[in-house]
């Protein structure tokens, strides 16, 4: 009966949308109704729980990959791309520098 209850609530609510108040009123309300005992309520309760952090996790995922994928297509720098150019340009200047230096000194300057 439980896993079909479990069954039922993942597929007509939507896992990833369940509050910690909204699964414990749920699993208060079989409870109440004699459909499942308080243990297996409160089993009920900590496993839907999972899912929904699980299934967030998942959703969280799927758009930030979508969200890199859309940077990628429109061809948009990322801020680590940026610093990583700054401190090529940091290091090539510091590079000019020392030949500008040991040019003035070969020079006679």
């Amino acid at each position: 009966m439980i896993d079909l209850i479990k069954k039922a609530m993942f597929v007509g609510i939507g896992i990833a949308s369940l509050t910690k108040d909204k699964v414990e009123e749920i699993a208060k309300e079989f409870v109440e109704k004699g459909k499942i005992s308080e243990q297996e309520g409160k089993k009920l309760v900590d496993e839907l729980l999972a899912r929904s952090d699980e299934s967030k996790e998942a959703i969280r995922q799927q758009v930030d990959d979508r969200i890199q994928l859309a940077f990628q297509k429109m061809n948009i720098a990322r801020s680590s791309d940026i610093e990583e150019l700054k401190q090529q340009i940091k290091e090539l200047q510091t590079a000019l520098e020392k030949m500008a230096g040991t040019a003035a000194i070969k020079d006679g300057i």
